[in-house]
């Protein structure tokens, strides 16, 4: 199996808003932002090939979706669908696609399923023979979002899924598309239900799996969140997700499990680290992937 990192449309966003109450003086060493006070972020995607048989697309990223005036508010920096053109410099299509696995449905990770945006044309949705996961929780938020939330979800998308009759929920570790080759790990400290999809590594010595690859999604998007104490204004429960992400990254350190960030813009791919005070960090960083092979 090997794995390709597929950048899909950048943002822009509020510095504040994605490091929560870490003081800007902190921050701005991370990501450096503009005049706006907006920071550079990706939205990265992982592509897995063949895994189960399948060819397997993590996330589609933000997408092209937006009208233009809404693409200007929500910082969306390229007008093209750049998530197509990443896939076609890896080889691959969006018809070659089997499965999109998608943590949740929040535009910024789900909207590169529908086409461009073209003036007089209702959202259509792509990947037309690709089965689509999604938790059974964050398709409930989806269809019911809460107030504070219903601002990141796109109204059509849950009914466009619905329609295709090739949605499969998920409420266990594992599903029925893609078997034991990928465990789910489930967070609601940013949305209910984020399922964070890990490839199981080739080690399972102790029937458990070292050395695998997970996609951290919101839980942790990207290096600077790595610290615990660094959660995001968009999190519905910081104390919440500060205690989730402090056993995940338990978990992954003691299993060698790689990291992959949807949104760090210079870093796909990190191995994790704890200091001798108990602080996680990250090592053997990788800025993108191109047919690289799973390896232990």
């Amino acid at each position: 199996m090997k794995l390709w990192s597929i950048l899909g449309n950048s943002q822009k966003l509020d510095g504040g808003a994605m490091f929560g109450n870490a003081p800007r003086a902190m921050w701005a060493k991370w990501l450096p932002p503009d005049d706006e006070n907006r920071v550079l972020l990706a939205c990265r995607a992982l592509l897995a090939s063949p895994l189960h048989g399948k060819t397997v697309l993590f996330e589609t990223g933000i997408g092209a979706f937006f009208e233009p005036k809404l693409r200007e508010r929500y910082g969306v920096v390229e007008e093209r669908h750049v998530l197509l053109e990443s896939l076609r410099s890896a080889g691959f299509e969006h018809e070659d696609i089997d499965v999109v696995v998608l943590s949740h449905l929040h535009f910024d990770h789900a909207g590169g399923l529908l086409a461009q945006w073209q003036e007089g044309r209702a959202p259509q949705v792509l990947f037309p023979n690709a089965t689509y996961l999604v938790s059974a929780a964050c398709w409930d938020r989806a269809r019911n979002p809460h107030a504070r939330d219903r601002a990141s979800f796109i109204a059509e998308l849950p009914g466009l899924l619905e329609a295709s009759g090739r949605l499969e929920l998920v409420d266990s570790t594992h599903s029925r598309t893609l078997g034991n080759t990928v465990r789910f790990h489930f967070s609601d400290g940013h949305t209910p239900g984020l399922m964070l999809s890990e490839i199981v590594g080739p080690d399972h010595s102790d029937g458990y799996g070292h050395g695998g690859v997970v996609f951290c999604a919101d839980l942790i998007p990207g290096r600077p969140w790595v610290h615990v104490p660094i959660t995001m204004g968009y999190d519905r429960n910081a104390e919440l997700l500060i205690d989730e992400k402090n056993d995940f990254l338990a978990d992954k350190l003691a299993r060698n499990v790689h990291l992959f960030f949807t949104h760090d813009p210079g870093c796909a791919l990190a191995q994790v680290t704890r200091d001798e005070k108990g602080r996680y960090g990250t090592t053997h960083e990788v800025p993108d992937l191109h047919a690289r092979v799973l390896v232990a």
